[in-house]
């Protein structure tokens, strides 16, 4: 398994957008993303300068992706 890159915020929610993420709505400094087809998830991305690596590994995992494939879509 490779290293986590070092990412925004942004750059997270631009990466899930590509696998059918979209933006549902912002609540102060947090995203949250809305899965187009069913079953619908939601994913909530801090607006950070960087993300935690974590955080990250977390939504990551949410999001049913791994480390190298989500390397693939920045």
């Amino acid at each position: 398994m490779s290293g986590l890159p070092r990412v925004s915020g942004r750059e997270v929610v631009r990466a899930l957008r590509k696998t059918g993420y979209e933006r549902d709505r912002q609540r102060g400094s947090h995203i949250v993303l809305r899965q187009t087809a069913p079953p619908h998830r939601r994913i909530t991305v801090p607006d950070h300068k960087e993300v935690a690596k974590g955080t990250l590994r977390a939504i990551i995992r949410q999001a049913g992706l791994t480390v190298d494939e989500f390397k693939a879509l920045l």
